[in-house]
């Protein structure tokens, strides 16, 4: 199984879908399991904290150029 792959898909996922995005926050190993079924504990911890990383990134990137702001 390609991890950063399945990282990208998840994370699309999640942030396209607001029930489901709820839903990895409350629970992210039973979301993965869901989508993708069950893996290897160590896969699966992997994966949600890429999923979690991947999300925060894009929040980031959704804020435009920070770098205005601070004179930069």
């Amino acid at each position: 199984m390609d991890i950063k792959e399945k990282i990208g898909e998840i994370a699309a996922k999640v942030t396209g879908d607001e029930k489901m995005k709820e839903k990895f926050s409350k629970d992210p190993a039973g979301t993965v399991k869901e989508l993708i079924g069950n893996i290897p504990e160590d896969q699966q911890k992997a994966i949600i904290e890429g999923v979690k990383t991947k999300i925060n990134l894009d929040k980031l990137g959704g804020l435009g150029n920070l770098g205005g702001m601070f004179g930069k």
